[in-house]
This record gives C-alpha cells, structure tokens and sequence, in this order.
C-alpha cells in the first residue's frame, strides 16, 4: 500500500530544468568550453562528486567546475527574479489531493537547502511538505540511493510504500535503487528502453499520479 510520496523539484514540480541547460551551456562558453545540450541531460540529477569528474572527463582538467557552476547559478538566479518560477503541469491538484488524503509528502532533491526553501516558498507550496531531503544534507547525491532511503526513513516508512516521483534518469536510478517505486514525469528526455525497466510508471504530467493512486 502506497502512503508516501517522495517529489524531486527541478523539472519535476518546477520547470528549470530548460534554464538548467540554457545557463550551463552559457556558463561553459563563457569559460571556453564548448558544452552542448547531451552534456547537461547526462548531469541532470547528478551531484557534484559525480558531475565534476563526469564534465572533466569529458573537457578535461581545466574544466573548472566549481566556478562554471558559480556562473550557471548566478545567470539562473538572475533569470528567476526577472520572470519568475513556473510550476509544472498538475502539482497544485497532486498536492491538494495528497494532503486531503493524508499521504506524508517528502522533498528529496539535489538542490540545496536554502534554494529548495526559496523556491518552493515562493510557487507557494512548501507548506504542504512533511520533510525536505536536500542535496547538502546528504553525503552521496543522486544516483546514489542515500537521498531516497534517507526520505523514507524520515517518512518513517519502508521504500516500497513510497512513490518516487522523477524527471531524469538519475534520479529513477537513485529511487529503484533505494526500493522506491519510482514514476517518472519526463521533462527534457524520454526514459530509453533500459530506464523503463526501473519504472513503476510513466506519466504524462503531476496530475495523472492520482489516478495511478486511485487504482492502486
């Protein structure tokens, strides 16, 4: 029986992942190196002790990661406080009927405390969460399954009575493999034949998980 759901929130519940890769694009160029679009989908998710060897293999050592990362977050921020933050497709209905059907609700996202905070704050939905499992509150990010099993047990629940909900591949990966059922929302890229192999569900927006719920 499913009595928890687990939301990522980039590309999930808002929609930044397009200005993930406009900006990491950017913010590489601006340094020389000539990032493209497969480079960002394939860091989606990722956390830093993973996607700086991953960049570095890719442009070499002189990749600076820390510093094209600084520029990435500085161009989004600006972009953000000039248009704001959209909110996916269906999350205020999920969220709504979440609560109204007493499921416990947890964050789980590479993104740092602060910004999950801010963000979220401001889409006014923070208030419908139980928990929130940041990127720097955990040792190993996505794909690793610690950000997962970490929400699970503040959930005081096993992973298979929660559902993982996820835009990018390495977060299904993170979710499976921490025992989650992991329903994927796609937002940049469609799960490939392996991916779907990990999938519980897939979905075209937030809205649909409550059917799944219903029939379950």
């Amino acid at each position: 029986m499913i009595k928890g759901i687990i939301f990522d929130m980039d590309g999930l519940m808002l929609d930044t992942e397009k200005l993930l890769a406009k900006y990491w694009i950017q913010a590489s160029q601006e340094f020389g190196f000539p990032m493209q679009l497969e480079h960002v989908l394939g860091i989606r998710s990722l956390s830093a002790i993973y996607a700086k060897p991953k960049l570095q293999a890719i442009f070499g050592e002189n990749f600076n990661y820390e510093q094209i990362r600084a520029r990435r977050r500085e161009l989004t921020a600006q972009h953000l406080e000039t248009y704001g933050i959209e909110k996916k497709a269906g999350l205020d209905k999920l969220l709504i009927y979440l609560s109204k059907n007493h499921y416990k609700i947890a964050v789980a996202t590479a993104t740092d405390r602060e910004r999950t905070e801010l963000y979220l704050k401001k889409i006014q939905v923070y208030n419908y969460f139980n928990i929130f499992i940041c990127g720097d509150m955990v040792k190993k990010g996505k794909p690793d399954p610690e950000i997962y099993l970490t929400a699970c047990r503040e959930l005081n629940l096993l992973p298979e009575q929660c559902i993982a909900l996820e835009d990018s591949p390495n977060g299904i990966l993170s979710a499976f493999q921490a025992g989650c059922k992991p329903v994927m929302i796609p937002d940049l890229s469609q799960p490939d034949e392996n991916l779907k192999t990990k999938l519980y569900a897939c979905l075209p927006d937030l809205s649909c998980v409550i059917d799944l719920l219903e029939r379950n």
